[in-house]
Parts: structure tokens; C-alpha cells; sequence
């Protein structure tokens, strides 16, 4: 078994959708990056990559690169859990914190978990969730940004290990 932890933060700016968890969630502002600047995925994506010794994020899917500008971040997911699998591993959980001070996020959490299952073929129950906030402190406490944590436990495949 492995461990992984991941992490992200970006700002929040107008003109931009505010996607966390591949589910757009209504809001004022959302997250500048060169994708859909997704930090909840983008964290699970780093948990993953990092418990089975595969770099992160930047490296596998590099923001000078043109063919990510504005990608989905669910498909970056897809393709994390395709390296996972060739590596011979299989996700048992994940656990996520997403730290905004608003919007609140409650009723969108189980949309999230169900597109991240979807996308790495696991049960939402394997999936957790849960939204925080920085009671007003630093940027995430004064609306400037979201950030997210995860962390996630892999082993190897059954298969594998027969």
C-alpha cells in the first residue's frame, strides 16, 4: 500500500467559471489558471501521481503545453487513473478538503464525488469530500483564492499480486 498527498491553490478573478470537482458552481468569480484551474481534482490528481512515484501535475501535464489550455481537469483525471493502472495500482480512498471561505459548497459536494468515481471507475463511497473554511484569514479567508488537500491510499492490484 501508498500513501499520496496532494495540493493546490488558485485565485479567484471575474470572468472566469468556478469549476470544483468538474461541477460548476455558481458564483461571482472563479479560478485563474490554464486549465479549468480545477484545485479539487487538481489535488486528488497530485495524490495519485505522488503514491505511485509519477512526478505531479506540472509534469505530466505541463501548463506551456497548448493542448491543455482550458482542458477539462476530469479528463486529466481519466489519464492520471490510465498511469496508475499501468503501474499496476488500484485506488482504495481519498480524502479531500476544499478551503474557500465562499461560496458554500455543501450542496454540490455529492456532484463532485460522483465525477471523480466516475472518472477513476471507483464506488463514491471511496471518495470524501468535505468543504472548510479559513474563518477570514489570509487569501483563501478573504475570498482572493480556493485551495484544496488530498489525500489518498493505493495498493496493489489484485491481479498484480497473484
Amino acid at each position: 500500500m501508498r500513501i499520496g498527498i496532494g495540493y493546490d491553490i488558485h485565485k479567484l478573478i471575474q470572468g472566469r467559471k468556478l469549476i470544483l470537482g468538474g461541477v460548476e458552481i455558481a458564483n461571482d468569480l472563479g479560478l485563474l489558471g490554464h486549465s479549468d484551474a480545477d484545485v479539487v481534482v487538481h489535488a486528488i490528481i497530485d495524490s495519485l501521481l505522488g503514491a505511485v512515484n509519477s512526478g505531479d501535475i506540472g509534469r505530466n501535464f505541463p501548463d506551456n503545453d497548448p493542448k491543455y489550455k482550458d482542458i477539462d481537469s476530469l479528463k486529466l483525471l481519466k489519464e492520471t487513473n490510465k498511469i496508475l493502472i499501468k503501474e499496476g495500482f488500484e485506488i482504495i480512498n481519498i480524502d479531500t478538503n476544499i478551503i474557500c471561505q465562499k461560496p458554500k459548497l455543501a450542496p454540490y459536494i455529492e456532484d463532485m464525488k460522483k465525477n471523480i468515481a466516475n472518472c477513476l471507475a471507483i464506488p463514491t463511497s471511496s471518495i470524501s469530500i468535505k468543504a472548510k473554511t479559513n474563518e477570514n484569514l489570509d487569501s483563501v479567508g478573504k475570498s482572493e483564492a480556493i485551495q484544496a488537500q488530498a489525500v489518498c491510499l493505493v495498493d496493489f492490484m489484485k491481479l498484480a499480486k497473484d
